[in-house]
């Protein structure tokens, strides 16, 4: 998950006078921002092995049926070694675990408190680590092998862990997405590109290497000290050098473990380090790691052209979740329109799969409908209708522009199944997120120009990040008029904010605040007419902790209530 942590200065004079001045870094290059990912997955799967309820951390392996669980196991147990090798020694060279602690290069052996707590809880919750690896197994010969190639430590093919669990559809109140969790800019930065159809920062492929670059550069900056290069990771290459010249100017050591830095950020290394240390020697720690072999799961099978992933899974032999879960970064019913025109294929199917495609024209890999225009109609209502998007339409339909007429015959690629078998599309999660029982009253609401989620939340007495969260959400993502959202309302009826022409001129702006010394999130909050809970919530905080000086605060405030 990700907050922001916005260097932008907080004047109240000037949001007295009704505007306000914020000043911010240049944050194009993600090396120099100070940008904090909070760990999406880890943290919320961990919250649920702590409460023992693990369906509030979506099942996402449950998606899959049970005898292709099966299936895939006996299939992955049953793959021959070519090298037909027996023995110890052969168990060795085809052990993943063997190879991925060869790699290993950091220092497992440092002493500090934030280690040990990590491996306390780790090592308390066993189950949490067979979780993630059965996640995992899919992506970790991959990620091993281009760790390897990069000479990287391959403490790093474990950080997937600490950022989603695995969870290649983990998605954070700060906009932070797939298993490395790529926020959008950084995503940009990097060439992980986002459409209605596709989202790259999802992609295995593509946000693995992006990841591997990424932290590759961040090392080569903080001169090859790899846990200063983890650090600038979660919270950016900016803050890591900022604390760094602090210490400097106190001359204090500037190694990691002598850093202030964010809470976060303190705990994201100790996680990583305490996470190697199990997987170096399992058994000391009470932990049975399950077998994995050092054989890939998947396969690159190029495709050439757009294609239904129902019709992908039929060809392939497989369970069309087994295809999404090997593509997380498609959104719909179908691969990208204009690419990447490629899939990843479990590798017992892929030889399978390549014969049969081979067969079917380009042409026939998605359904057509043929529909008629009618009056009223337009390309963006019609591509609503048929889950798709204007610029296809136009493009399968060779038009110069958006202008269609009463009568003309348009060519609609559409799903050849129902919604219900694309399971893990974007849009069936979603349907499930939201239909998930929580506390309070369940409020159907559809966004209106000028809505923002700091006003439909004090409507209905939740927080910020809850509506978010309920709804598949950050906080920061746009609200468009006509989203449909559901809210858990802890209130009857809506307050009198909804009703009141006031809502209409709230002047609500998201501001960057800077903790003075004796400063608490009850002042601060009775200083800008907003709550404890929300600031909390806005801000990943713990409110049974202190703030601390110089700590940066995310707020939304109507600068007509603020002083």
């Amino acid at each position: 998950m990700s907050v922001s942590r916005l260097s932008f200065l907080f004047f109240a004079g000037a949001l007295a006078s009704g505007c306000s001045s914020l000043i911010s870094q240049d944050g194009e290059n993600p090396l120099n921002t100070d940008e904090v990912t909070v760990a999406a997955g880890d943290e919320g799967l961990k919250k649920a092995v702590e409460s023992g309820d693990e369906a509030q951390h979506e099942p996402l392996d449950e998606a899959i049926a049970p005898e292709l669980k099966v299936a895939a196991r006996d299939a992955r147990e049953k793959l021959d070694n070519p090298a037909q090798k027996t023995g110890e020694e052969a168990l060795v060279k085809n052990d993943l675990w063997a190879r991925l602690r060869s790699g290993f290069v950091l220092d497992h052996d440092v002493d500090n408190q934030r280690v040990k707590d990590q491996l306390s809880w780790y090592t308390r919750h066993p189950h949490y680590i067979e979780r993630v690896v059965e996640r995992g197994s899919r992506y970790l010969h991959y990620i091993v092998n281009e760790t390897e190639q990069r000479g990287l430590p391959a403490e790093y093919a474990l950080l997937p862990i600490v950022e989603s669990a695995f969870d290649p559809f983990a998605y954070s109140h700060g906009r932070a997405a797939g298993l490395w969790q790529f926020i959008p800019s950084t995503g940009k930065y990097f060439g992980l590109t986002q459409s209605w159809w596709h989202d790259d920062r999802r992609d295995v492929i593509a946000a693995t290497n992006a990841a591997l670059t990424y932290l590759d550069r961040l090392a080569n900056r903080f001169d090859g000290d790899h846990t200063l290069a983890l650090a600038a990771y979660n919270s950016g290459g900016g803050t890591v050098s900022s604390a760094m010249r602090r210490n400097r100017n106190s001359n204090k050591p500037t190694d990691f473990w002598s850093l202030q830095l964010p809470q976060e950020t303190r705990h994201y290394v100790p996680k990583l380090i305490a996470l190697a240390k199990i997987f170096d020697n399992p058994e000391a720690y009470g932990v049975k790691l399950p077998s994995l072999k050092d054989e890939p799961y998947f396969e690159i099978v190029e495709t050439g052209s757009q294609m239904d992933l129902a019709q992908a899974a039929e060809l392939a032999g497989v369970d069309v979740d087994e295809i999404y879960l090997l593509n997380p970064s498609y959104n719909r019913w179908a691969t990208a329109p204009d690419g990447p025109h490629r899939l990843l294929i479990p590798v017992k199917n892929a030889d399978s799969f390549r014969t049969a495609l081979a067969e079917i024209p380009a042409n026939e890999r998605v359904s057509w409908q043929n529909y008629v225009v009618k009056a009223g109609d337009s390309l963006n209502s019609i591509s609503r209708k048929f889950s798709t998007t204007p610029s296809v339409l136009q493009q399968v339909n060779s038009l110069n522009s958006d202008l269609i007429r009463i009568g003309q015959r348009l060519m609609i690629p559409s799903a050849s199944k129902g919604s219900d078998a694309y399971a893990l599309s974007a849009s069936q999660r979603l349907e499930r997120k939201q239909a998930r029982k929580r506390e309070g009253n369940k409020v159907h609401y559809t966004v209106r120009k000028g809505d923002t989620f700091w006003d439909i939340a004090r409507e209905h007495r939740v927080t910020v990040r809850e509506v978010a969260a309920w709804n598949g959400m950050a906080p920061g993502d746009p609200l468009m008029p006509g989203k449909d959202l559901v809210i858990w309302s802890k209130t009857s009826q809506p307050t009198v904010v909804a009703a009141n022409s006031d809502r209409g001129k709230a002047m609500v702006r998201k501001v960057g605040y800077r903790v003075r010394k004796g400063d608490s999130l009850a002042r601060i909050a009775s200083r800008f007419s907003v709550n404890v809970r929300d600031i909390a919530s806005w801000n990943d905080l713990n409110t049974a902790r202190y703030l601390q000086p110089g700590q940066s605060l995310v707020l939304y405030v109507d600068i007509r209530n603020s002083p």
